[in-house]
């Protein structure tokens, strides 16, 4: 993610303007910029303690690598990391790896990330009040770290996590259910460190930066129930086997709850998060000559709908200048969901994620409106489980598509962002940033 010392000009070269603040707001979030301040110090040789990193999630691998990098060359330092297939940054040259990391699948767990937890887990066995556990966190964790309740087979945990994917359940409702239907998430990895001291590094991608959520929560107190995460599998209609679901019935599938004694030795720091990307990105612009506004970090609900909704405040700012003065910055983050309509039939599958979804409704809602261009984009450079990391929206979006045949409510009903968006040359595309701190909305109005 290399940002150039030249600045696209806002009016001349906008749609590169909006990719220039993605670019700074991913910078913001990169582990090596944000991991000093937080680490321990090693525990004393005399003491004859460990230290053990343990992690998981989308900006996994280059946590490890800040963590190498920062770490005393003298200090005795091992571990094992689990992240996203293709998301290991390369190596610096130079940087000793000591840190083992392993890749898996995401968003639906793989055997890949089956054995990694299993092998997490193990490592913990024989810790001492002496050594120290390294935590890494980040988004992605709660796919990457998985390893099924008894009477859960993998199978079982795929085919749940997909369901939840598509129902349009919210982040939290999601990693509800995956923490009561896990032998390590929810505070169970930190009470299997125990009596070591613990220390976690996380990377926010949740609304509210709530660090029991962010991937499923494996070293903080769980507050959620069984009870809730049955009345949310029957919310949205998705089936556990019955032993499981008997298990949840009598509590026996409970999480490690706040007060719990295991965490007593254990603190949490927030290394990078939503508000602070939007920060920076907001600054780049104002330094740029442009105002520019955040609405929030935390926004939620259907993207399609969250499009219309920055549409509305988009034009009004364009046709009123109300609330905000042209030209202007609207930023916003948090994380939307799509739900996938069911398709007609013969219909094509549709492609996207969030982003393009977000833009697709954005546009719609925008009907050509002059003056107005976005970007969204997931702040990991993948929408989805597609290769792009989101698109961009100009004035001429909408006449473009309908000169190459392409209505956007056609689009819209098949969840097709990645189809309407290549088809225009309208993909964002960075590949992989190695750090997550989830979607990234920016509207500039001229």
């Amino acid at each position: 993610m290399n940002i150039t010392d030249a600045v696209p000009d806002p009016v001349r070269q906008s749609g590169d303007f909006l990719e220039y603040l993605y670019r700074v707001a991913v910078r913001r979030a990169l582990p090596l910029h944000n991991t000093a301040a937080f680490l321990p110090a090693p525990p004393s040789p005399e003491s004859g303690g460990r230290t053990l990193v343990l992690g998981a999630g989308k900006a996994g691998g280059a946590m490890a690598q800040a963590v190498e990098a920062l770490w005393p060359a003298d200090a005795p330092l091992s571990g094992l990391v689990v992240t996203r297939y293709h998301h290991t940054p390369p190596r610096p040259e130079g940087l000793h790896q000591r840190i083992e990391v392993v890749e898996a699948a995401h968003p639906v767990p793989d055997a890949a990330g089956l054995a990694a937890a299993e092998r997490i887990l193990a490592l913990t066995e024989g810790l001492t009040e002496n050594d120290l556990v390294l935590c890494l966190i980040s988004g992605g964790g709660s796919a990457l770290l998985t390893l099924p309740a008894d009477g859960l087979t993998l199978e079982d945990k795929q085919r749940i996590n997909k369901a939840l994917l598509e129902s349009g359940a919210a982040i939290d409702e999601m990693n509800c259910v995956r923490k009561h239907l896990s032998r390590i998430k929810g505070g169970r990895l930190a009470a299997a460190c125990a009596p070591a001291r613990v220390v976690t590094l996380t990377i926010s991608d949740v609304p509210g930066d709530d660090p029991s959520v962010i991937a499923s929560g494996p070293t903080v107190s769980d507050a959620t129930t069984c009870a809730e995460a049955l009345a949310i599998l029957a919310r949205y209609g998705i089936d556990v086997p019955p032993a499981v679901r008997a298990a949840l019935e009598a509590g026996t599938l409970e999480t490690p709850k706040p007060g719990d004694a295991v965490f007593a030795n254990h603190v949490v720091h927030m290394t990078a998060t939503p508000q602070q990307s939007l920060q920076a990105a907001a600054e780049a612009a104002r330094a740029a000559g442009v105002a520019a506004y955040i609405l929030s970090d935390e926004i939620e609900g259907e993207s399609r709908e969250v499009g219309k909704v920055h549409a509305a405040l988009a034009r009004a700012v364009a046709r009123h200048g109300q609330p905000f003065a042209r030209p202007c910055v609207i930023l916003s983050g948090g994380e939307t969901t799509v739900t996938i309509r069911p398709r007609a039939p013969g219909a094509a599958k549709g492609r996207g994620g969030r982003a393009g979804e977000f833009c697709m409704g954005l546009a719609q809602a925008l009907q050509g409106q002059a003056g107005v261009w976005a970007l969204a984009a997931d702040t990991d450079g993948i929408d989805g489980v597609e290769d792009n990391a989101g698109a961009r929206v100009a004035p001429d979006t909408l006449a473009r598509a309908a000169a190459r045949g392409l209505p956007i409510a056609d689009h819209l009903d098949r969840n097709d962002a990645y189809g309407y968006f290549d088809a225009l040359g309208d993909l964002v595309i960075t590949g992989p940033t190695h750090t997550n701190v989830n979607d990234f909305r920016a509207l500039l109005i001229l």
